[in-house]
């Protein structure tokens, strides 16, 4: 007897370890390890995964529970990605359900119908299978289950002759076109065409040319176009049952329009020099990590497409990552104009059919390139040659909830286990990047000059109190203004960047002071003009604009702050003949609305591009000739060590959007603070400057990269028991880590109630901590048993990007 392995379906302490369950002689040749199936757990059945097969039990054979159905004879987790979950299970302290399930496409988890397709001959199948496929090339997955055929069908998709097709039932339309299915049956078609009178002539005719296309399934405008009979005729021969309407999916498209194939470039000799390291690399099969260090417009991307194309001609497959959304379109666009049909692209942008279409492409290996966000990491090919992190730098590459791993971490793990290189490709690496090249852990890449030889753009840093001086209250300095102008009249184009959407950041009263607040979190509410609502950004809330003040009834209600609706208005009035797009969240929300937006920009239908962070990396148009910042400050005085670090990176991305054709490019910075160094060191986009002095800073507070952190947080709808649980969290790591980590806290954390819970953390600090994890474990173990019945969440965020 064989024995399975599963881990079930529920996150949850006593459960999170593999179940024993017995396989049914059935499904001995059909259950394969990272298979999906239903198994009986308590008083129901539940998914699990099959992570091992086994031939002893310690279980006895009275409690030893066989598996009731498997879901997949194909396996949907590859061999890798169990191991790659034990680790991730260990090194972000989550349950293995949840970093398995991470990587599968959320389709999967949602209902679905599997089919299975004919991809050969039908004579060259088995005989049992051939009957099955003699007039259709799709059959429903549940007749050969209930005709017992399973495991000749899994020797037939092993052979490639057959494939699996699911279809996904996901809410909202499935994309179906209408077929004729014209019957199977010689005879029925015979005494229909023998009881239609001589009248029907066009009737007569059409049955007569069905019955040389018995059992086909076939478009209704082929049928009209072959017999020259309208849609009446055919509707009326359907009634009297020669044929029958049916709906078939069709697959669905995620590239909006097809491009034109482009040639590789002429590299410049830093191109040439970064390009053969990497290049040694494959050939030796070594699991190398470079950081390509580039000044913005240095051609990184030239070099990725050109470290894939040697790949793909090793016959390998790779793997690229982008960190924003708005990123995906214009560089899936540059990968697919090389490599036509071998891309795939994976992003949270698609709906659950295209990304499932996407993951099953590259599942069933018949794509070679992957480029998506985060998730994209676990895209499931089988022989790796390279894995690429455009923009290395950004926290998009974190998660944020359970399991909360780094996508850096996630590609550096599989460059090991697939022994190929990995690229971490940025104009400002993040620190930790950048001391780990320093130290030679990472191979230090670096290209100092532009692809073409364009100078970087010339920036110019506005001291916004001046302009308050000068009696300028507006948004603009008087220099930004004028700039904008100069470039409408050049039909130039220009990009401004503010990182705060809405219209307003708060609204106060005042008589009395009040700002309005959202109900859940403790957050002021923005205004929002387009709808009239006040927002919290935080939760979703939202509440009508009050005419009054709620607390002492006065109508002097006034808005302070901007945000990019309000700058969108401001730019109407000033340049009334400028053409604005804004992109931010609120203009993204509908689907493909990131495509359309910066097609426009592209397509020189606007003149202005105003728009929040995602604006600020990877957009590449040449007639961009000015870049606006209009307030360097908005992330420069948060309470995060890495602000300053932020500041700088947003800075020289955005201002590396201006210039990068044959036009020069300016930057105007607007600030309240421009004599800091982020600012200083930004305008002359110097990078190693800026890193020798934040290194000092960082020295002096001891945060990373001279430390690691990691980052606790308790959470309760009660103020007093998440400080208590907070404190007893504090005592415990204090009595079980050694003296050289430093436990800070607890301490409320930046925005103290979020959602209507309280939330406290503690920050731990350390070199070399030998018991962390063990620890982790054990209080994860505690809270898990004793606390989440008190209603206490408690997170463990090890190198988290946000404090």
């Amino acid at each position: 007897m064989k024995i399975a392995e599963v881990i079930v379906d529920v996150s949850a302490y006593p459960v999170d370890r593999p179940f024993d369950y017995s396989i049914p002689e059935t499904m001995e040749e059909l259950i394969e390890c990272g298979c999906r199936v239903k198994v009986p757990f308590g008083n129901r059945d539940i998914l699990g995964f099959v992570v091992a097969i086994k031939n002893e039990t310690e279980v006895p054979p009275d409690k030893l529970k066989p598996i009731s159905v498997l879901l997949d004879i194909e396996p949907v987790l590859t061999g890798e990605m169990l191991e790659l979950a034990k680790w991730m299970k260990r090194e972000t302290i989550s349950y293995e359900i949840d970093c398995l399930q991470a990587m599968l496409p959320s389709a999967l988890r949602a209902k679905y119908e599997k089919m299975v397709i004919l991809e050969t001959d039908v004579k060259n199948l088995e005989e049992p299978l051939q009957p099955f496929f003699q007039h259709a090339t799709k059959v429903d997955y549940k007749e050969f289950e209930k005709d017992g055929l399973l495991i000749p069908l899994k020797k037939a998709l092993k052979m490639h002759l057959l494939s699996i097709e699911n279809v996904v039932k996901q809410k909202g339309k499935i994309k179906e076109v209408r077929k004729v299915k014209i019957a199977a049956d010689q005879n029925l078609l015979q005494m229909i065409y023998e009881g239609l009178s001589n009248r029907a002539k066009k009737q007569k005719q059409l049955v007569l040319w069905m019955q040389k296309h018995v059992g086909e399934i076939m478009e209704p405008e082929v049928i009209h176009e072959e017999t020259t009979c309208s849609p009446q005729v055919l509707q009326a021969v359907i009634e009297l049952g020669a044929a029958e309407y049916i709906f078939e999916e069709v697959y669905r498209n995620p590239f909006k329009k097809d491009v034109e194939k482009t040639d590789f470039l002429t590299l410049t000799a830093e191109q040439e020099t970064a390009l053969k390291d990497i290049l040694d690399a494959m050939d030796k099969g070594s699991p190398e990590t470079f950081l390509l260090h580039g000044v913005t417009g240095s051609g990184k991307t030239e070099v990725y497409l050109q470290a894939i194309q040697h790949c793909i001609q090793q016959g390998k497959e790779a793997i690229v990552l982008v960190p924003e959304i708005s990123l995906t379109p214009q560089i899936t666009n540059r990968f697919r104009s090389r490599f036509g049909e071998q891309v795939a692209v994976m992003h949270s942008g698609l709906s659950v059919g295209e990304k499932y279409d996407e993951w099953r492409k590259v599942h069933q290996q018949k794509v070679k390139v992957v480029v998506g966000a985060r998730s994209a990491v676990f895209a499931p090919f089988e022989n790796v040659g390279l894995i690429i992190l455009d923009e290395e730098h950004e926290s998009s590459y974190k998660q944020e909830d359970s399991p909360r791993y780094h996508a850096r971490d996630v590609a550096i793990w599989r460059g090991k286990f697939h022994q190929c290189p990995v690229i971490l490709g940025s104009a400002t690496p993040s620190l930790e990047s950048y001391a780990r090249a320093r130290k030679n852990v990472y191979k230090l890449l670096t290209l100092k000059e532009r692809a073409l030889k364009q100078p970087l753009p010339s920036v110019e840093i506005v001291d916004m109190r001046e302009e308050l001086k000068k009696g300028n209250r507006s948004m603009f300095s008087e220099k930004l203004a004028d700039s904008i102008r100069d470039r409408l009249k050049k039909k130039e184009q220009i990009v401004l960047f503010l990182n705060r959407r809405g219209y307003s950041s708060f609204v106060l009263c005042r008589d009395c002071g009040t700002v309005m607040q959202c109900e859940n979190c403790d957050i002021s509410l923005t205004y929002h003009r387009y709808n009239e609502k006040l927002k919290c950004h935080y939760c979703g809330y939202e509440q009508p604009v009050p005419t009054n003040c709620p607390e002492c009834g006065s109508e002097h209600i006034r808005y302070f702050g901007t945000g990019t609706q309000k700058v969108e208005e401001e730019l109407t009035k000033l340049f009334p003949e400028a053409r604005v797009l804004r992109m931010d969240v609120d203009t993204t929300k509908r689907k493909g609305a990131h495509e359309a937006i910066l097609e426009d920009f592209g397509a020189e239908k606007a003149d202005i591009l105003l728009g929040t962070q995602m604006i600020a990396k990877g957009l590449d148009f040449p007639n961009i000739t000015l870049v606006g910042v209009l307030s360097a400050d908005t992330s420069l005085h948060l309470p995060d060590f890495r602000a300053a670090e932020r500041t700088f990176q947003l800075l020289t991305q955005v201002s590396g959007r201006a210039g990068r054709a044959e036009k020069p490019g300016e930057v105007i910075i607007q600030s309240y603070t421009p004599e800091h160094y982020a600012i200083q060191f930004a305008k002359e986009q110097q990078y190693e400057p800026f890193y020798k002095k934040e290194m000092m800073m960082r020295h002096e507070a001891a945060y990373p990269p001279y430390y690691y952190i990691a980052l606790i947080q308790v959470s309760h709808e009660d103020v007093m028991m998440s400080a208590e649980y907070a404190k007893r969290c504090a005592d415990y790591l204090r009595s079980s880590l050694s003296f050289d980590a430093s436990i800070i806290g607890p301490t409320t954390a930046g925005i103290v109630r979020l959602q209507n819970r309280y939330r406290y953390q503690c920050l731990i600090k350390y070199k070399i901590e030998p018991n962390l994890i063990p620890t982790f474990l054990q209080l994860m173990k505690i809270y898990r048993t004793e606390w989440i019945k008190k209603g206490i969440v408690l997170t463990i965020d090890l190198n988290p990007t946000m404090i």
